[in-house]
């Protein structure tokens, strides 16, 4: 029997898939229909209220909002985003079972001691560093943080942020360029829609955290 893992705000399933590939059976949580998501079992519910028991881990993305260089127009126009990391790990807390919170960079000051993960850790076409609090050990990839050393490849920000790096080959921005296919590709997701692209992360992080949490 596979362990059970619960991904809570869980959208179209980034990082269930990779959790499967690494061996587990995957429940998502979310407030809004996913009928895309490629985990077992999908509930749609409040991913801070929904049950917690009967799983042997946990993985959590509150949404990034309240940090996300991508959403600071809003804020700055009086946009009010909640801060769930915290009352996300309290509650995971509770259980004396392993878990994973992630969100985006800015986000570091809220989380304890995260690691990042990068695309081109893995080889894919994105950047999408993204952080990663845990409560077991994980070994950081080589990165290469001066990226312009890699190559002159295509790499895409896909939803905001990385396009910065100018030292990249060809940099496609998320609204004006690159069509979905090309998205998948860099990203290595075959089953989202555009619009999900944009707040999933790639398999591949989960599918090596998912190889040290088996562990």
């Amino acid at each position: 029997m596979k362990p059970r893992l619960l991904d809570l705000f869980c959208g179209a399933g980034g990082a269930a898939k990779g959790y499967q590939r690494a061996g587990f059976y995957v429940v998502g949580v979310d407030n809004k229909p996913q009928p895309h998501y490629c985990g077992d079992e999908f509930h749609q519910a409040d991913a801070l209220t929904f049950p917690l028991e009967g799983y042997d881990a946990y993985h959590a993305s509150p949404p990034c909002q309240l940090y996300s260089l991508a959403s600071v127009v809003h804020r700055n126009r009086g946009a009010i985003y909640p801060d769930l990391i915290a009352a996300t790990r309290f509650r995971l807390c509770l259980n004396d079972k392993p878990f994973v919170i992630e969100n985006v960079p800015p986000a570091a000051k809220f989380l304890v001691k995260p690691i990042t993960l990068c695309g081109t850790m893995f080889g894919l076409g994105v950047f999408r560093h993204r952080l990663f609090e845990s409560t077991f050990v994980i070994q950081i990839p080589e990165h290469h943080k001066h990226h312009g050393k890699i190559g002159d490849g295509e790499y895409f920000s896909v939803a905001g942020g990385s396009g910065r790096w100018k030292s990249w080959g060809t940099v496609f921005r998320n609204v004006s360029k690159g069509t979905r296919e090309q998205w998948r590709l860099a990203m290595g997701i075959d089953w989202m829609l555009r619009s999900e692209l944009t707040q999933a992360i790639p398999p591949a992080y989960t599918e090596y955290i998912g190889g040290y949490l088996m562990k």
